[in-house]
C-alpha cells in the first residue's frame, strides 16, 4: 500500500510503502499523488483538485484532530474516506497552553530579549510579571485537552471555569460563554474551527474580558477575530496573548500581532512532540491495516 506522508519526515513501517513530501514542495506532491492510496495529512490544505490528481486515493488520514484543512465534501463525492485521531496530541497541546500562559504572564519574551541585549536588571517598574495562582482561567471548550489543562492549572492554584456546547448547569465550574468571558483573567481556546465557531471571539465578546486579561489560543486561529484582538492588545486593555495559531498560516511576517511586545507566538507547533508523533503513527498504521482488510476505520469522519 502506497502511503504519502505529507510532511518533511522519513518514516518506514513494515508492510507499507511510505514516501514523504515536505508540505511546501508542490512539485513533488503533484508527482507523488497519482500513486497514493493513503495520504497522511498534517496542515497543508487538501483540495478537490488534489484529490482529482490521486485516482487511487482511498483514505485521507489526518495526523491530528482538526479536519478543517480537508475538503470533506470533495472527499465524500469521490468515495475517499477521511479519519482523524482525537486526543492523541492532547498532552502536548495542554502543556504548550500552560507554557504560553506562563510566558505571557511572566514576560518571558521581553526578558529574554533584554538579557540577550545585555540590559540586565529591569529598572522599569512596568516590567513586572504575574502569577497563575489566584487567577481565574476560563476554558473555552470542555474536551480532553481542556480537561488535562484544568488539572495542571488547579495544581498550580488557579480557579478554573469552562464553557461547552452542551450546558452543564449542575456543575459550579460551568458558565455560558458571556459569563465565562466576564469572569476570566486568562481565557484559553479549545474548540474546533467550524462555521459556528468562526470569529466566535469577536469585538463584542473580547470586550467582555476584564481589563488586563490574557488570551491564549492553541486551537484554530480563526476562532478569534484577529483584527479585534489587535485593537484590544494595542490599546493596552488586554494584558497579552499567547498564540500558536493564526487566521492565515504560515503567519504573514507583517501580521501586527507579531510586532506587539505583549504577545508570545509559535508557528502551530503546540502538538509537535516526539511522543505525539508516535501516538499519531500508531493510529495511522492501524487504519492502513484496517483499510487493507476492509474493516471499519478508527475515528472515521466521513
Amino acid at each position: 500500500m502506497r502511503v504519502l506522508l505529507h510532511y518533511d519526515m522519513d518514516r518506514s513501517e513494515p508492510g507499507l510503502d511510505v514516501v514523504s513530501c515536505p508540505e511546501e514542495d508542490e512539485a513533488r506532491f503533484a508527482e507523488l499523488l497519482p500513486d497514493a492510496e493513503v495520504i497522511w495529512h498534517v496542515l497543508r490544505p487538501l483540495t478537490a483538485a488534489d484529490m482529482d490528481r490521486a485516482p487511487k486515493l482511498r483514505l485521507i488520514q489526518k495526523l491530528g484532530t482538526g479536519v478543517n484543512t480537508i475538503d470533506l465534501d470533495a472527499a465524500a463525492e469521490r468515495g475517499i474516506a477521511v479519519a482523524n485521531m482525537p486526543g492523541r496530541n492532547a498532552q502536548a497541546v495542554a502543556e504548550t497552553t500552560l507554557l504560553l500562559t506562563l510566558s505571557v504572564l511572566r514576560r518571558v519574551v521581553t526578558f529574554d530579549a533584554r538579557t540577550r541585549a545585555g540590559a540586565g536588571w529591569p529598572a522599569d517598574r512596568a516590567l513586572v510579571g504575574g502569577e497563575l495562582k489566584g487567577r481565574t482561567v476560563g476554558l473555552l471548550g470542555g474536551g480532553e485537552i481542556a480537561g488535562l489543562l484544568r488539572g495542571m492549572l488547579e495544581a498550580i492554584g488557579a480557579r478554573v471555569l469552562y464553557t461547552s456546547r452542551r450546558p452543564r448547569p449542575d456543575d459550579p465550574a460551568w458558565r455560558d460563554l458571556d459569563g465565562l468571558l466576564r469572569a476570566s483573567d486568562v481565557l484559553s481556546v479549545h474548540v474546533p474551527l467550524t462555521d459556528e465557531t468562526h470569529h466566535l471571539l469577536d469585538e463584542r465578546r473580547l470586550a467582555l474580558l476584564p481589563d488586563g486579561a490574557v488570551v491564549v489560543n492553541t486551537a484554530r486561529g480563526a476562532v478569534i477575530d484577529e483584527a479585534a484582538l489587535v485593537r484590544e492588545l494595542e490599546s493596552g486593555r488586554l494584558g497579552g496573548a499567547g498564540l500558536d495559531v493564526f487566521e492565515s498560516e504560515p503567519v504573514d511576517p507583517a501580521n501586527p500581532l507579531l510586532a506587539l511586545e505583549n504577545t508570545v507566538v509559535l508557528p502551530h507547533v503546540a502538538w509537535l512532540t516526539r511522543e505525539t508523533w508516535e501516538r499519531y503513527f500508531e493510529v495511522a498504521v492501524e487504519n492502513c491495516r484496517r483499510l487493507d482488510r476492509g474493516d471499519d476505520l478508527l475515528h472515521r469522519v466521513r
